[in-house]
């Protein structure tokens, strides 16, 4: 069952729920085999500073780090939005593990054709 996988999440705090579960989802499609991309743009990019999801933590879910740190750790990488990060002012030298900054040309050249993509 080999094959790409993208989730592009643009929530952040402003909606921890949807930012959890993208994790859920991203978590599951690492474990089945599938090269996976996590797309951080809009709010979405704030998720990659160190520090940002300490203490986010939805009822019935494992909290939104360990389920990020689990994602990295099992090969997921993390795709951040450049022209997003800039127009938020982050801090480049405060990127979580596994998270690159890139231009949406980056994104196109991992998908590629057929590649299956949700959006939270």
């Amino acid at each position: 069952m080999a094959g790409k996988f993208v989730i592009s999440l643009t929530r952040a705090k402003d909606d921890a729920d949807r930012a959890t579960v993208a994790f859920v989802v991203a978590n599951a499609a690492v474990a089945s085999d599938k090269e996976v991309v996590v797309f951080l743009n809009i709010e979405g990019t704030r998720l990659s500073q160190k520090g940002y999801v300490d203490g986010i933590h939805e009822a019935g879910f494992a909290s939104l780090k360990d389920l990020m740190t689990s994602f990295v750790g099992a090969g997921g990488k993390m795709y951040v939005c450049s022209p997003c990060f800039k127009k938020r002012e982050l801090d480049e030298n405060n990127l979580i593990d596994g998270a690159t900054i890139v231009g949406g040309a980056k994104l196109v050249e991992f998908m590629g054709e057929a590649c299956p993509s949700l959006s939270y």
